[in-house]
């Protein structure tokens, strides 16, 4: 017997992808821009602290991590964000912030809301988590599209009275993967305060935080602290993957209210991993520099600069605010990267595998999703070949 509620999922994004690409010989030198992972260096002394300290890969790791990395997040928040948290009682290292995103709901969700069925806002297009982790907790999962009309990201607060009373928990990415829009101050203050009408959580997924032009991201912890907020209200997710480079590293952050850490960490305890002991020193490290991600940061700012140019005058074209991938508007997401795959050997993600069809629906039809992870030669022949072919 197996559980039926996963029997109806559709196939994850990137399968689904070699499934539609893969019967087909690509038209040039293959280019991989699909898969959001970083080509930048990682800090050259990464390895060595790894090597310093390999003896700890003999040792089982505290579960919830040590000290130290405890207070090295502590003391990024504050420096980042301006808030204050307790290291000890409000901060967990994560091997990798899906873990935390999966975790959280299975530690905080209850079984029954607003007399019924737990609900779980997702935005539509949607890390895929979101929906498994809501799934798995029994909960509901509801799908708000975030559309050029709305900004890219979720109007939550559209939703009528007899939703939001049921709703748990609301999942939000800021800056938004694919589209790369900024939630603002106003955004976060006035979700927030639905939250607490309502009696719900945010979980925000910061991942590309660090990754932007101009003014930093504001940040939900940062909103709810100036706001006043129940301090429970809001539960932060962080990630060295994106910021440092270091994908490979499995690490990041949970940051949130005294009580949804406590059963976080509970839930950790019994089904959970923390991070190895010698990768918590890098972590350690990590966290507290911030040179290299300054240098990152302006690495990415020329792969933006590079796309501007090239498609800056392409119809329907936004620049993105923040994160490393570009949303293109096209006629058919699927029909378009087969194409610039047969024709050129470009990858790019349908931007529909990113996205589900409600009432008729799928916001990610029409656009496909491109990583902008390689050297800036690369970055601007995929781009220019992805131009000529799709929009001629």
């Amino acid at each position: 017997m197996f559980p039926e509620r996963f029997s109806n999922l559709p196939a994850y994004a990137f399968p689904r992808l070699r499934a539609l690409l893969d019967v087909h010989e690509p038209g040039g030198v293959v280019m991989h821009m699909t898969i959001g992972e970083p080509k930048h260096a990682f800090p050259s002394w990464v390895s060595e602290i790894i090597a310093e300290n390999a003896e700890g890969f003999g040792k089982y790791p505290p579960n919830d991590g040590t000290p130290e990395l405890q207070n090295a997040i502590r003391d990024w928040i504050q420096r980042r964000y301006g808030v204050g948290v307790e290291a000890a009682t409000q901060v967990m290292p994560l091997n990798g912030t899906r873990e935390g995103l999966y975790n959280a709901a299975m530690a905080l969700v209850p079984e029954t809301k607003g007399g019924g069925q737990p609900i779980v806002l997702l935005p539509n297009p949607f890390y895929q988590v979101y929906m498994i982790a809501a799934i798995s907790v029994g909960a509901e999962p509801m799908m708000v599209p975030a559309t050029k009309e709305t900004g890219h990201l979720p109007d939550y607060t559209a939703l009528p009275p007899e939703v939001l009373n049921r709703v748990a928990v609301a999942y939000i990415c800021s800056p938004a993967n694919p589209q790369g829009a900024v939630a603002s101050r106003a955004y976060w203050a006035e979700l927030i305060r639905l939250a607490e009408k309502h009696d719900f959580r945010i979980f925000a997924d910061e991942c590309y935080s660090e990754i932007y032009r101009g003014t930093p991201p504001a940040g939900a912890l940062e909103v709810a602290q100036e706001i006043g907020a129940d301090p429970e209200r809001v539960v932060i997710f962080h990630s060295l993957s994106k910021r440092s480079n270091l994908p490979g590293l499995r690490s990041g952050f949970v940051a949130g209210g005294p009580e949804c850490i406590k059963r976080i960490k509970q839930l950790r305890a019994y089904a959970g991993a923390p991070l190895p002991l010698p990768l918590q020193k890098v972590a350690e490290r990590v966290w507290a520099d911030e040179g290299h991600v300054v240098e990152n940061r302006h690495l990415y700012q020329q792969k933006f600069e590079i796309a501007d140019k090239v498609f800056g005058e392409i119809p329907g074209y936004q620049s993105p605010e923040a994160g490393f991938f570009l949303w293109l508007p096209v006629k058919d997401g699927e029909a378009s990267a087969l194409k610039l795959w047969q024709d050129t050997g470009v990858r790019v993600l349908p931007g529909a595998y990113l996205a589900r069809e409600v009432e008729g629906f799928n916001p990610g039809k029409e656009y496909i999703r491109v990583a902008l992870v390689h050297p800036n030669d690369e970055t601007e022949r995929g781009l220019m070949a992805l131009r000529n072919c799709i929009y001629g």
